[in-house]
């Protein structure tokens, strides 16, 4: 069937996330006669509200929103028969301008951990630098200070978060510091609050669309089509040669839907995600013969390893009341404070408004009598891969000013304990599939909680993250709804409080009732941490690696995969840090390979 060629550039994007942003900016800088395409199927996000101002980062979330797709899982017997469901960014910028702008960065060890020629972190500690403006604290070796991405303390301090910090290192018996965000600093209690992806300055999210893609307004050669799909890659003698896409049905409802081309001379770039891009190169002919012969598709590159080794990071929360004198997120719900916080944000770039709640947090690793307190199931997982990493954190605990749920109703003030597991063994998929009534669909499966050693951590963060905020200042119990249903009569009942208990109580005590309940609370409401990777993987062919080291698909040519789904083993971060380092990398790359100089 003939589709019509629109027209022709250098390098087209099938996609237009995170990643995207940063090679497509860079390479318009290094060279700006070179004619760049991104097609992405979500809509600009220049200037909007939702995506500049930090507080409304979880309106991204609602079930309404158009900014995020929701990507829906098969139903797992792990999570009681739950379906999963994981968003992904659906806009220009991507992720980076729906995430929740926290500041994290993985061990240097990670990287190196890949194995992989020229991704060492020696080769990127430069482009960690290179990449950042780090308001919060000067002359750190690790961190840099004239780069496109700010990071910042936002609009103000919450107090809760010194209280959490106060609480974690005495109770707790963990130390502080400065910076946990220095590449091997775990296991110390630090503040969040001062490490922000937002401008200081302006008290505006600081993300790759802004900053790499839309200061570039005067760039001519520099083009990007929102609400564009990408359907597949164009090949002549397996030589990737164009796009095939149409107009999306979300961000275009009444958009023609007929399929057109647009061709690249020199490169494509498929930075879809861990979602979109193994999609496409599957609906291209690349990837298990299995998977395409059942959805009719001819097979022009055999790699089973597309799709397959799907991560992401387990994420729960459990919300506590908060004195009625707390400052929280959740005092924004009231009009007259909204309204004065933005004129104070729209004056001064200062406020609630450019806050994201995330206040305090620790890297946490298991001291002894809290690994003998944990089930054995975790023993073989911590003595395989973190008793000798010392670098290398179990599970992130962190407070949220507020709750993610809409609770204003019920009581005027929350904190939540968030806690996440970073390096859970489980490991999921996602293919295309055809549904019962022939359209393509996602067979997409998470693999949360398949391993058994995954769950403990969880378990026992739920237990220690309860103790710290029931010794907090601001502490008037817990939101019992949203924790175990723990049996009647339990010690361990959850219920309303008229202040902390005193620094020194006794811890609860669990039964194995109550371990149970927990067990099942995490079940019934372990989440996505919005961090998923790995499912274009960038390791050996032998190994169901799908991209070489210069992130060139196997088996094709001018054709490279760059976004969160290379990366080959799971990162102990907020991934939004590692989509921006891989987008300085391959930027590097093609510049190297096109013979630009990219200095």
């Amino acid at each position: 069937m003939f589709h019509p060629v629109l027209s022709e550039f250098d390098i087209v994007f099938a996609g237009g996330g995170t990643t995207a942003c940063v090679i497509a900016g860079r390479l318009a800088v290094y060279d700006p006669s070179l004619r760049i395409l991104i097609l992405e199927a979500g809509q600009h996000s220049l200037n909007k509200p939702i995506h500049v101002q930090p507080f409304q980062s979880p309106f991204n979330q609602a079930p309404t929103s158009t900014t995020v797709t929701f990507n829906i899982g098969n139903p797992s017997p792990r999570l009681n028969g739950r379906v999963p469901i994981v968003p992904s960014g659906r806009c220009v910028g991507g992720g980076s301008c729906v995430n929740s702008m926290v500041y994290t960065r993985a061990p240097a060890s990670d990287y190196d951990d890949w194995g992989v020629n020229g991704w060492e972190s020696e080769n990127l500690i430069p482009l960690m630098k290179k990449l950042e403006t780090y308001e919060v604290q000067p002359d750190r070796p690790t961190h840099g200070y004239d780069g496109p991405i700010k990071v910042s303390s936002g609009g103000c301090k919450l107090p809760i978060s010194d209280e959490f910090i106060q609480v974690g290192t005495t109770y707790h018996k963990r130390q502080y510091a400065e910076d946990t965000d220095d590449l091997e600093t775990c296991n110390t209690y630090s503040v969040s609050h001062d490490k922000r992806y937002i401008d200081g300055s302006t008290g505006r999210r600081s993300d790759a669309a802004h900053h790499y893609i839309y200061n570039q307004a005067h760039n001519p050669n520099l083009h990007v089509w929102d609400g564009k799909r990408v359907k597949r890659i164009i090949f002549e003698d397996k030589r990737a040669v164009g796009v095939e896409f149409t107009s999306d049905l979300v961000s275009c409802p009444d958009a023609d839907q007929s399929l057109s081309i647009v061709r690249a001379s020199k490169l494509v770039i498929i930075s879809a995600g861990a979602f979109g891009s193994p999609t496409i190169l599957e609906r291209s002919g690349i990837g298990a013969e299995a998977i395409l012969k059942q959805c009719g598709i001819e097979q022009l590159v055999n790699l089973p390893g597309v799709g397959e080794n799907y991560h992401d990071h387990n994420l729960a929360c459990a919300p506590y009341l908060a004195a009625d004198e707390t400052i929280t997120m959740n005092v924004l719900s009231e009009e007259s404070i909204l309204q004065e916080s933005l004129a104070q944000w729209n004056s001064s770039g200062k406020s609630l408004v450019a806050q994201n709640g995330v206040n305090s947090k620790i890297k946490w690793r298991p001291d002894d009598e809290e690994l003998k307190a944990m089930d054995s199931a975790f023993q073989p997982r911590w003595k395989e891969f973190f008793q000798h990493r010392p670098d290398k954190a179990v599970a992130i605990f962190a407070i949220l000013a507020g709750h993610v749920l809409p609770l204003s109703n019920i009581f005027p003030r929350y904190m939540s304990a968030a806690y996440c597991t970073i390096y859970p063994v489980s490991v999921g998929s996602v293919h295309i599939n055809v549904t019962e009534n022939g359209k393509e669909g996602m067979d997409f499966t998470t693999g949360f909680l398949d391993d058994p050693s995954d769950i403990v951590p969880l378990n026992f963060a739920y237990k220690k993250t309860r103790e710290i905020f029931r010794r907090m200042a601001s502490y008037r119990g817990e939101v019992t709804a949203f924790h175990p249903d723990f049996p009647e009569g339990s010690a361990a009942a959850c219920k309303e409080a008229s202040g902390p208990v005193d620094l020194n109580a006794p811890d609860i005590i669990y039964t194995a009732e109550d371990d149970e309940a927990i067990d099942q609370f995490h079940r019934n409401i372990v989440q996505t941490t919005y961090h998923s990777l790995g499912t274009c993987a960038m390791k050996s062919e032998a190994d169901q690696g799908v991209v070489d080291a210069r992130l060139n698909v196997y088996g094709v040519s001018t054709l490279k995969v760059a976004d969160m789904s290379i990366s080959p083993l799971n990162v102990g971060t907020n991934t939004y840090s590692t989509a921006l380092l891989i987008g300085e990398r391959a930027a590097m790359i093609v510049a190297e390979d096109l013979g630009i100089n990219c200095v």
